[in-house]
């Protein structure tokens, strides 16, 4: 009693067999979408102690503990559209850098009028969000001020009136934020979850906007200095889960959340690794769930390719790797590719065309 519970849908099921798996009890359905799942790792304890066991979901689903019970719904749940996109199936974030120094295409789409050509392409290409970012947060950047900020964003935001996709603006300043969407833009992208600046918490929840809360640890010039879990995948899911609570507690609204992991933010290539192979465990949370590794430093260290516009072929394995776990949301830089390799994917697991 009182240990913490975690439960991480194992044995994802797709197609045909997910569906008959379902309709004879023998699984359950993954956050409403097509995936079935046939099992659970029950994780007790705490993160450095926790126990795992392995249970058939049928029997968690009639489990005579209330709190197993409550969490295997909020697992199988459908999640609500959020801005108009529906998740019954995995959708596509189109990257578009507005800075100089970000780690994969720094200064490519600086001034405004090429920052939207190429949000234009993406959605051309198949996003159907957009992210649009005036600050580097990668390993070793600094702070960005909010005037320099805003004339990096703002001039984009007023070029995609006609853009035919969701738009996200990726900042950590709720100035930032305000201004974006009352501009136009439909989604907060903070990869601090609405820590960095104190007043993000209620200027998103007066907005009303949806927003994406992100784990990471440390600021953005120094997470890379040895970062230390006692267990990386339980602990980036409780920061979630208690970012989610306060964001709820301000006046967000639960079905306007969705989740990011952190991949690459104050974790070592073991801690990334470990987040990938556990990411079902999120839909723990009740969100939908974003997966952001497009490009970095992990796919790199596996594949020994230094120039991260080199990284296409090792994202695409990690976008497939994410849909495979029933990721709602992948932010990527190559929508063409991926969109391409997701469409495949997804037709040779189900049986049917797309």
């Amino acid at each position: 009693m009182g240990d913490s519970l975690y439960l991480r849908p194992t044995g994802i099921l797709w197609g045909d067999v997910a569906l008959q798996a379902r309709e004879n009890g023998a699984a359950l359905t993954l956050a409403g979408g097509k995936a079935g799942f046939l099992g659970f790792e029950v994780i007790e304890g705490e993160p450095g102690s926790a126990r795992r066991s392995f249970r058939p979901a049928r029997d968690l689903k009639v489990s005579d503990d209330a709190a197993i019970r409550d969490l295997v719904d909020r697992i199988e749940a459908p999640r609500p559209a959020i801005a108009g996109i529906a998740f019954d199936r995995t959708r596509l974030m189109g990257i578009v850098n507005v800075t100089p120094d970000s780690f994969s295409d720094g200064g490519d789409f600086l001034e405004a009028d090429l920052a939207a050509a190429h949000a234009q392409r993406l959605v051309a290409e198949g996003a159907e969000i957009v992210d649009i970012g005036g600050e580097s947060t990668r390993p070793g950047s600094l702070e960005v001020s909010l005037e320099e900020e805003r004339e990096r964003i703002l001039p984009v935001l007023d070029r995609l009136e006609d853009l035919h996709a969701a738009v996200s603006v990726d900042t950590r300043k709720a100035a930032m934020m305000q201004e974006a969407v009352e501009v136009g833009a439909d989604f907060v992208n903070d990869v601090s979850a609405l820590t960095y600046d104190a007043a993000s918490l209620s200027v998103v929840a007066a907005l009303g906007c949806p927003v994406i809360l992100m784990h990471s640890r440390g600021d953005p010039r120094t997470m890379q200095d040895a970062p230390f879990y006692d267990d990386v995948l339980l602990e980036v899911y409780d920061y979630l889960e208690s970012r989610i609570a306060a964001a709820v507690a301000a006046g967000v609204k639960r079905e306007a959340i969705v989740a990011d992991p952190g991949i690459g933010f104050g974790k070592s290539l073991d801690h990334n690794l470990a987040l990938l192979a556990g990411l079902s465990l999120f839909h723990g949370l009740g969100v939908p769930i974003l997966l952001g590794a497009s490009r970095k430093r992990i796919i790199g260290s596996i594949t020994g390719k230094r120039d991260p516009k080199e990284r296409m072929p090792g994202s695409i394995a990690v976008a497939l790797a994410g849909a495979a776990q029933g990721v709602q949301i992948l932010r990527i830089h190559d929508v063409e590719a991926t969109r391409q390799a997701l469409d495949v994917w997804r037709a040779a697991t189900l049986g049917s065309g797309v």
